[in-house]
């Protein structure tokens, strides 16, 4: 666990020293924000209640395009570079880096969705009766678990590439995979349709966290998820050691 923490509070520091990252946090909050205020202008010229789900659910959308902007170059720089080799030398296994880079990310995610809270803080001020704060967390609890999901998606196909732009473009084609595949299973019926809907990475977190229910088949897929990439990851890194 030592290695994880110290790979991960690397990592950390990084984003911090990094453009990339400063500038999909600004880019996020930014879009969020200004939705967030459209959402309250039509609330206040039509009389409705604003949806506290709607910030959630697009960090969610945003996340297909951001989330390959925070993982290329978790493991691509490190074999540009050729600092991988050296990782490999040094007494840390390949699971322990990838959950390490992991971490990292999903650190840094977990602060800009932390800062989203100030819009449910104003919304809370606003309306009447206040915010349920069951559904909410729920909402949230769900998000997160989504985008640790998408994350270690990302620092796996990192770990494939040398090449930062090719990671970026085939991690997007994944999550963009990963976020429709249901659509097909509108016209096929039985064990098809069922895994198909089943993989749907959107479906687990619309359908119900957004409404504020916690499905244990839900909280299953985004967990085994993380589980499965980080394996798949910590195996394409050991492949290169043997190389």
């Amino acid at each position: 666990m030592r290695n994880i923490w110290t790979i991960a509070k690397r990592e950390f520091n990084l984003y911090f020293a990094s453009a990339v990252a400063y500038a999909v946090a600004f880019a996020l909050l930014l879009i969020l924000g200004l939705f967030f205020y459209i959402d309250l202008s039509f609330a206040a010229q039509y009389g409705n209640t604003p949806d506290a789900s709607r910030t959630t659910g697009l960090f969610l959308f945003l996340m297909l395009f951001f989330t390959p902007a925070l993982t290329m170059r978790s493991m691509a720089e490190e074999q540009r570079t050729g600092t991988l080799e050296l990782l490999l030398t040094a007494p840390v296994k390949e699971w322990e880096l990838i959950t390490g880079k992991w971490l990292a990310a999903f650190s840094f995610v977990a602060l800009l969705i932390l800062a989203t809270f100030i819009y449910q803080a104003i919304l809370n001020r606003i309306v009447v009766p206040p915010l349920d704060r069951g559904p909410l967390l729920a909402n949230y609890f769900g998000l997160l678990l989504a985008c640790a999901a998408m994350l270690a998606i990302g620092v796996c196909v990192s770990s494939w590439f040398s090449n930062q732009i090719a990671a970026f473009f085939t991690i997007i084609a994944i999550l963009l995979l990963g976020w429709v595949i249901s659509q097909p299973a509108q016209s096929l019926t039985g064990p098809a349709a069922v895994l198909l809907n089943y993989l749907d990475l959107r479906g687990h977190f619309y359908n119900n966290f957004t409404q504020g229910v916690i499905d244990l088949s839900d909280i299953t897929y985004f967990v085994s998820t993380v589980v499965l990439f980080l394996f798949i990851g910590a195996r394409s890194i050991e492949s290169r050691r043997w190389r």
